[in-house]
């Protein structure tokens, strides 16, 4: 049996990764760049399926082996996306909506611009406790 697959990224609005973070823990360094690729070229279908809903949860937007890319698009055209092995909908849409919390708060911090990297320690640690509660 492999390991889970439970990958997260926030994609800002210029398509450069300002957060990523592997839930499910280590893995090999290949295995990193595969999922990098597999969420990056997923930005393609997000960018075609925003336009289509009036909802900022995507869904799944993408498939690659098994492995579901589940999207979620901010007012602001940020993009949060899931890379996961078979999630509950509801479970990833709550995860999602709590990360958004987060990451609001993030905003809201004056010497943080949208476009640079999320280095928050406690940003990381609070999205790696929503990730164990609610997609455990």
């Amino acid at each position: 049996m492999s390991a889970p697959t439970l990958t997260f990224v926030i994609v800002g609005q210029e398509d450069h990764p300002i957060y990523e973070v592997d839930l499910t823990g280590p893995k090999e360094q290949q295995t990193q760049y595969l999922h990098q690729f597999v969420l990056h070229s997923s930005l393609d279908a997000v960018d075609e399926q925003m336009w289509m809903s009036k909802e900022p949860h995507l869904k799944v937007v993408d498939r690659f082996n098994g492995l579901n890319v589940t999207a979620f698009v901010t007012a602001g055209n940020t993009r949060f996306l899931l890379l996961h092995d078979g999630r509950s909908d509801d479970s990833i849409r709550s995860f999602f909506t709590e990360v958004y919390e987060l990451y609001l708060r993030v905003l809201l911090n004056p010497f943080h611009t949208p476009t640079t990297r999320i280095t928050s320690r406690e940003f990381d640690r609070k999205v790696k406790l929503l990730a164990k509660r609610l997609l455990g």
